[in-house]
């Protein structure tokens, strides 16, 4: 089975098929720097960020690019609340995201392009519009005619007469639905000069200018989070097939995480920053907890549930730890059982992804506990193979962070509880409870709490 992906725009499934063979361009839309990132925000990232692991794993050429939105008017306001430059606020929670998707393990993009950057192409694009007659100019503003684009509302599936921009500012428009594409210079605000007059980027235009420069006028995919569905991809995608371009031929949309039944949102005060999540779980447990769930699916936050998602993947970590212990290293080289591959391939459907990942763990568990180490190389192999694609393995160097004196401290400890495990295990099997109380106590006493779970038994330090 090849992949297949739900397309937005034709509100299907469709088999991907890039522009070019071997190759696959993305844009996704990133963040607007106006505050501190969490969840919400870097959930868009994490999911493309599997896809593209995803196209990318039998050697394809894929170009993923995450724009920055640097300019705009929450950007503007919140600088001048706190008495800075607009763009040193920008800057400061540029990097903030940035680091926020680094510490996650996000793949760097393959281009990161900044609004403010691109406003050439802007003007072009803008230009291309009006000579064609899809745009207009007052006074320096600039709007796009929705009603000389008959396919407009096609993508988001809305009606013309339904659909409103959520723009108070009407002056001057032929119709209160057409969207501006460039606002003229105001008092205090930064500007940039043009054929109308000085002034600065409206949001939908900027995307449009920046995916078409880093991926030509027609490209794979387009991706970003539900809420931008309307108006700013319709708007994009009408702007664009309007002046000429193919644009996305694809267009992939991730949901939400709510809490307590709502989007995430700084003007709801019910978000949780990502500083404050990695005090509580491990970059890669965050991470985890975020690409588990179909990227088509709302994640309703709760503690409970990340400390589900934190013992879930300490089931595989363990297993691969011990694995190593056992056998020697574990190679990045295994082929990925067929029930992994499938799911991938059905839209990238990374609960059952995760499943069959579980399924090989407890294979994995049983071939230690039996001696058979080929058997239990081979899945360690494969574990490491489909947990790299979500970007969790925990063997590898981005996760891996233990020092060498700490590994060979807990290679001598495993060694040790491992052997009293098995004697455990063998007398559990004679039905002599007595002695496997027993053992279980003498390990409990010195610290080491034993959990017997479907995987095998498991243990952990009580401090750790």
């Amino acid at each position: 089975m090849s992949l297949h992906i739900y397309d937005t725009a034709s509100r299907s499934m469709r088999e991907f098929h890039p522009q070019v063979n071997g190759t696959a361009s993305i844009y996704v839309c990133g963040a607007t720097v106006q505050g501190v990132p969490h969840i919400g925000h870097v959930r868009s990232g994490l999911n493309f960020d599997v896809l593209r692991r995803w196209l990318a794993r039998d050697g394809a050429d894929v170009t993923l690019v995450r724009n920055v939105t640097d300019i705009d008017d929450k950007i503007l306001t919140k600088a001048a609340d706190h008495g800075r430059p607009w763009w040193e606020w920008a800057y400061q929670h540029e990097r903030a995201f940035e680091d926020a998707y680094d510490l996650l393990g996000c793949l760097p993009p393959s281009y990161a392009p900044r609004a403010t950057g691109h406003v050439t192409q802007m003007v072009e694009l803008m230009q291309r519009l009006i000579d064609k007659g899809h745009a207009y100019d007052v006074d320096g503003d600039v709007y796009f005619d929705v009603r000389s684009f008959p396919e407009y509302g096609a993508l988001s599936g809305r009606r013309l007469e339904d659909q409103q921009q959520g723009e108070t500012d009407v002056r001057g428009k032929r119709d209160p639905r057409d969207f501006t594409l460039w606002k003229a210079a105001k008092p205090g605000e930064p500007s940039w000069p043009t054929p109308w007059g000085n002034g600065r980027p409206g949001w939908h235009l900027e995307c449009s200018a920046m995916a078409t420069t880093y991926l030509g006028a027609t490209f794979d995919i387009h991706g970003g989070g539900l809420d931008l569905m309307f108006p700013h991809h319709e708007n994009e995608q009408a702007q664009s097939r309007a002046a000429g371009d193919g644009f996305a031929n694809y267009w992939m949309h991730n949901y939400w995480v709510t809490m307590s039944g709502e989007k995430m949102a700084k003007s709801l005060g019910n978000t949780v920053s990502i500083p404050a999540m990695l005090e509580l779980v491990r970059a890669q447990e965050l991470r985890y907890y975020l690409v588990a769930p179909h990227y088509r699916s709302h994640i309703e936050y709760s503690e409970e549930a990340l400390r589900e998602a934190v013992t879930s993947y300490g089931r595989i970590e363990s297993f691969l730890r011990r694995a190593t212990e056992r056998v020697g290293p574990i190679e990045l080289s295994g082929e990925m059982c067929p029930d992994f591959v499938a799911a991938m391939d059905n839209d990238l459907n990374t609960p059952q992804a995760v499943a069959a990942l579980h399924n090989k763990v407890r294979q994995g568990n049983t071939a230690l506990a039996d001696g058979a180490h080929e058997e239990a190389r081979a899945a360690a192999e494969c574990v490491r193979r489909m947990a790299d694609i979500l970007g969790v393995d925990p063997l590898s160097p981005k996760w891996n962070d233990q020092s060498s004196a700490d590994t060979g401290m807990r290679q001598a400890l495993t060694t040790l509880v491992d052997r009293l495990l098995v004697e455990r295990q063998e007398a559990r099997k004679s039905r002599d409870f007595a002695r496997s109380d027993a053992l279980r106590d003498q390990l409990l006493e010195a610290g080491i709490a034993v959990e017997d779970t479907p995987d095998g038994p498991q243990w952990t330090l009580k401090d750790d």
